[in-house]
């Protein structure tokens, strides 16, 4: 009995050993499966038949203000041949092979010649299945729809992917219809170990859209193949940006700015135009020479350079003075030393000699003058508590915040403080700082400052994107938004307003006073490398325009920066204040919110002998111009369908236009509104020289219309 009790348990403790070995080996085959051998288990895993693949989403648009296209991808198609297809059989290859030949010769590729083409099909046909790339042979890259539509009616392709062998793959290839236009704002996303730049990296994830999912077969070579032309998962296309880049500020910012880096043989430049009461961006260029000599958006200079800004900081200077009462009246005199003066151990002098002992508050900013500057901040903030103050100004004003632009790389703005420790706040550093040296701001920093002073003192913060869009609704809007209501009391902004049209008026920036409107603003030349061994190697100066205008109702605030000027002036007044009046200019010329109304006050009476002779146009538009104006006109009977109005001595005369539906008709002093559809219903094909008015048109009046006759008018 007893052996049969010890016989027993000893089959239990084996049972229960063989239980534990089996649980110690399935634990140790987990680990190994999970941690030891996980590399190579999938890596073997890449090699099964089957496995589900990536395909790509459309990116979505980026799009101007206006909806001009600034990126959108376009869809290109790749064809690939598989002679090993499953349904392709060598009856249908053979009966085919032929025509394929001839058709890839003629529309794919013409420097092959059908029999080459034949050669080279039946030898894929033919080949093992061992050769690499033999079930996925590359026939066309990068077609257009049309031609891929065109490749899928030829023979032996017409049959589909399994009967035929043709494999269609689209990919998408981002495209800027207006090329260097905002590129660097626009910026780019590669992969890789390169760094996504401007919106197309901020935004990412809003363009690039959800990826899908596709069934791919292992072939031969280790190369994987599309089972069908269907996706199993379908991707969703990106969502669209809205920018508030105005496509025209942009193209006369650029063009304005490349002249003058050209002109001053510079080193790289930016602009940029920001409107006054929402901070959006309207314009934003960046140049710089690239290794071979030419111009191109190789950095975004605008938002990622931080340089001491010299004498546009001159502003906030004299902002803090005025917050503080330290200045009452712009005409009193104070001592400019001749033009030189030493703090301490360092020497100050203006940047233009002019000999004078004294000048007004208001000549000192006007002139831009460095020794009256420092002079005034040194007096009422010379000691370490009043310099406390000074920067507390700099920070009310919020110039040591970054702007928080949407787009990465921004440099964050450095402002000094007595609490920096002797290490880096020396007894010159206050006057050095008040005229722009030892602080450090990007030019969209400055420019939101400026931007603050236009905008009656609240500070906008700036913005590139209006809305998130799909199909073209609205999926997110982007408001503007107000950093700080204001910056400064309403009495010092008014001042330091006329303090900054002085500039363009009597002092550095007159060169660049227009006629037609006003303009407010500082000019700045900064010296680089001062403090670099006494500038070895040469002096390198940066000059900048910061300003608003109109100035008394402004609209836009505009920044120029010319980096590294090398002829024709290095002055903020030479280089860079001359792009600003060109922007501006252009702004003016095509933005009717920056005129005043025409119709503000009395209407003036015209008298007829002012009135431009032989205009044209439809006699109800001329009925209602001549009526508007209050004037008189003499006419024959009635008002004709088209008419010419004529100013001799002291009539005005409105002549019928006889017009047959034969002949071609007079549009001489006719806008293209009328002459258009005129010529157009007639049959004619016209061709348009110039802008203005129709002066002459190469048909002459009268003669018979046969056919479709081109007619050129030309305008003026």
């Amino acid at each position: 009995m007893l052996n049969i009790k010890n016989e027993v348990l000893i089959r239990l403790y084996l049972i229960a050993l063989g239980v534990i070995g089996m649980s110690a080996l399935i634990g140790w085959r987990m680990y190994d499966l999970a941690v030891v051998s996980a590399d190579r288990w999938r890596s073997k895993g890449d090699t099964l038949f089957l496995k589900m693949v990536e395909v790509a989403a459309e990116r979505g648009n980026i799009l101007a203000a206006d909806g001009s296209l600034l990126a959108t991808s376009l869809p290109y198609f790749d064809l690939y041949f598989d002679p090993k297809a499953e349904g392709l059989t060598d009856k249908i290859f053979y009966e085919n092979v032929d025509s394929l030949a001839w058709m890839l010769s003629t529309y794919i590729d013409q420097q092959y010649t059908p029999g080459a083409y034949k050669d080279w099909l039946v030898k894929l046909r033919q080949a093992g299945d061992t050769v690499p790339g033999i079930r996925y042979v590359p026939i066309a890259k990068r077609l257009n729809y049309r031609q891929m539509m065109q490749a899928k009616s030829f023979p032996m392709f017409r049959l589909g992917r399994h009967k035929g062998g043709l494999i269609v793959e689209q990919t998408y290839n981002r495209q800027r219809p207006f090329k260097l236009l905002a590129q660097r704002t626009v910026g780019y996303v590669r992969g890789g170990d390169i760094l996504p730049v401007g919106l197309e990296g901020s935004f990412d994830k809003v363009l690039g859209g959800e990826a899908g999912r596709r069934l791919m077969l292992r072939v031969p070579g280790d190369m994987y193949i599309p089972v069908n032309d269907l996706v199993e998962i379908e991707p969703q296309p990106g969502e669209d940006l809205v920018t508030t880049i105005d496509i025209n500020i942009q193209d006369a910012a650029e063009n304005a700015l490349l002249k003058a880096l050209k002109e001053h043989d510079a080193d790289h430049g930016c602009a940029i135009v920001m409107e006054v009461k929402t901070g959006a961006i309207r314009a934003i260029a960046n140049l710089g020479r690239t290794p071979e000599g030419n111009w191109w958006e190789t950095f975004n200079y605008a938002i990622g350079e931080r340089v001491e800004p010299g004498s546009v900081f001159k502003l906030a200077s004299f902002m803090a003075l005025l917050e503080d009462g330290h200045i009452e009246d712009f005409d009193q005199k104070i001592p400019v030393y001749g033009g030189r003066v030493k703090f301490y151990k360092d020497e100050l002098a203006d940047a233009i000699p002019h000999g004078l002992d004294s000048m007004t508050i208001r000549q000192v900013f006007a002139q831009s003058s460095n020794v009256g500057t420092a002079t005034l901040v040194q007096r009422h903030y010379g000691d370490t508590r009043r310099a406390s103050v000074f920067v507390e100004r700099l920070q009310q004003f919020g110039l040591h915040q970054p702007t928080g632009i949407e787009i990465g790389g921004e440099e964050a703005p450095y402002i000094k403080t007595p609490a920096d420790g002797r290490a880096k706040w020396s007894g010159t550093t206050l006057p050095w700082m008040s005229i722009g040296y030892e602080v450090l701001l990007t030019p969209l920093q400055t420019l939101t400052f400026y931007n603050a002073v236009a905008n009656n003192g609240r500070r906008m913060k700036p913005y590139l994107v209006e809305r998130i869009e799909r199909d073209g609704k609205p999926v997110k809007v982007f408001k503007p938004t107000t950093l700080d209501n204001r910056i400064a009391s309403r009495n010092t902004l008014l001042r330091v307003r006329e303090l900054m049209r002085e500039v363009v008026e009597t002092g550095t920036a007159r060169n660049i006073r227009p006629s037609l409107y006003s303009i407010a603003g500082k000019t700045g030349t900064t010296q680089l490398n001062y403090h670099k061994f006494k500038a070895r190697g040469g002096i390198r100066y940066q000059a900048t325009f910061c300003g608003f205008f109109p100035a008394d109702n402004p609209v836009y605030s505009c920044i120029v920066v010319v980096s590294e000027p090398k002829r024709g002036g290095y002055h903020g007044a030479e280089a860079a204040a001359p792009v600003f009046r060109e922007i501006a200019d252009k702004c003016f010329a095509l933005k009717p919110e920056l005129h005043p109304p025409i119709n503000r006050g009395e209407r003036p009476r015209l008298q007829t002998a002012q009135l431009p002779g032989s205009d044209a146009g439809k006699g109800d538009d001329l009925k209602a111009a001549i009526r508007w104006l209050e004037l008189d006109a003499y006419i024959e009977r009635q008002w004709p369908d088209y008419g010419v109005l004529v100013a001799r001595n002291d009539s005005l005369l409105v002549l019928p236009r006889i017009l047959s539906e034969q002949l071609v008709p007079s549009v001489i002093g006719m806008g293209l509104k009328d002459a258009l559809p005129l010529l157009e219903n007639r049959g004619c094909r016209v061709r348009i020289k110039g802008v203005g008015k129709v002066v002459g048109q190469s048909l002459s009046p009268g003669t018979p219309i046969h056919g479709r006759p081109i007619i050129t008018l030309i305008l003026n």
